[in-house]
């Protein structure tokens, strides 16, 4: 085992550690890489910090609870705050435009206060930019991303917006797509302890996402209303539109076949439970549940956002929504409803190319040699 006094020291900071795409991603790394590093992890939102039940039993981790607040004004008071927190550490690791107030506070005191490396990661957008970047945050980005020795982002799309509206670099940008564990996900599902019971005859379309209004799950209830009766939706996951979703349910009179029990912490369980996987998030990037959905061995209905289009089969294109457009989301779930053999030949398609191309250990590889090569800069 390395010994504690070489252990690399990793600050994160999130704009939440609620368990979203981003933040299972940065668990799966401190995961993998074990007893390699030593993380400190910060939360914009310190009520949010459900991630970390995934991190693994001996994952040396702690959760300051004194930590600078990531949010408000960019303040000079509150700027020299974080910069002096980060100085302690070897490596500072920011995500998503909820911590850009400390990538701002590292440009600007980097060199006076001999900080440590930085590296920021950029996922995607809430609703508050779904349909349009805010050109005050264009602006600030470029400003603040000035002395990042990386930006990291999972997409095409995202690369394109970080040299064009941010102006970044060519060469400060690295485009890692995610990755997943995809043996798992091809497993035999293990639904012991689920709220939810598949009964004999029923069909499932199911999805994985935070309950907050830029997934648009309103939407997929009335999608997903027009199927016949023995078709159910199970939404996993939790957040601010629970009663939202509820309520559309009622209106349609479909409540009793639409279900919501959580946010799981194991998804590989119960993700083949599903017979069609299905988005209708305003905005996405690189999701990962896409990915985890594909190995095992599931359909895909969504909406043409992000990389979606890219990730997914050849086979499954085809079947491609138009964004942010109910009627055509619920095309395609009638037609994948309608057509079993369809299903199962588009599930084929896309576990074979989630086995090739999304498995974790690339993603991993790339991230282990930028993390290191920043440690060896700072060093």
């Amino acid at each position: 085992m390395t010994s504690e006094a070489k252990v690399p020291k990793i600050l994160h900071l999130h704009s939440t550690f609620a368990p979203g795409g981003k933040e299972l991603r940065a668990v799966q790394l401190m995961n993998a890489f074990g007893d390699e590093l030593s993380h400190t992890v910060v939360s914009g939102m310190p009520e949010q910090m459900g991630a970390r039940d995934h991190i693994a039993h001996g994952v040396k981790a702690d959760f300051p609870a004194d930590f600078p607040s990531l949010t408000g004004l960019p303040t000079p008071g509150r700027m020299v705050a974080i910069a002096k927190a980060m100085k302690p550490f070897d490596l500072v690791l920011t995500y998503n435009w909820g911590a850009m107030n400390a990538v701002m506070a590292h440009t600007v005191f980097c060199d006076p206060l001999k900080l440590p490396p930085l590296i920021h990661h950029e996922d995607g957008f809430n609703e508050d930019e779904a349909d349009q970047l805010k050109s005050s945050r264009n602006w600030f980005r470029r400003i603040a991303l000035r002395r990042t020795h990386q930006l990291v982002v999972p997409s095409r799309v995202l690369e394109q917006i970080a040299h064009t509206a941010w102006q970044q670099p060519r060469e400060q940008v690295s485009r890692i797509p995610n990755g997943i564990a995809s043996a798992k996900f091809a497993s035999k599902p293990d639904p012991s302890g689920f709220r939810v019971v598949k009964r004999k005859g029923e069909l499932w379309v199911g999805t994985l996402a935070g309950l907050r209004p830029v997934k648009q799950l309103t939407m997929m209830v009335r999608a997903f209303a027009g199927l016949p009766e023995n078709w159910q939706l199970v939404i996993l996951g939790e957040g601010p539109d629970r009663e939202a979703i509820k309520e559309a349910a009622d209106d349609l009179e479909v409540s009793h076949r639409v279900h919501l029990p959580g946010a799981v912490t194991d998804p590989e369980r119960l993700i083949g439970m599903f017979d069609i996987f299905a988005l209708s998030s305003k905005s996405e990037q690189f999701p990962l549940s896409v990915v985890e959905a594909m190995a095992a061995g599931l359909p895909v209905a969504a909406p043409d956002v992000g990389d979606i289009r890219m990730i997914l089969s050849e086979s499954n294109r085809a079947l491609i929504a138009a964004p942010d457009n109910m009627g055509a989301l619920a095309e395609v779930l009638e037609t994948l409803a309608i057509e079993p053999e369809l299903r199962a030949r588009l599930g084929k398609a896309n576990r074979e190319r989630a086995t090739e191309h999304f498995d974790q250990g690339r993603m991993i590889a790339s991230y282990h040699a930028l993390y290191w090569g920043a440690l060896s800069h700072g060093g």
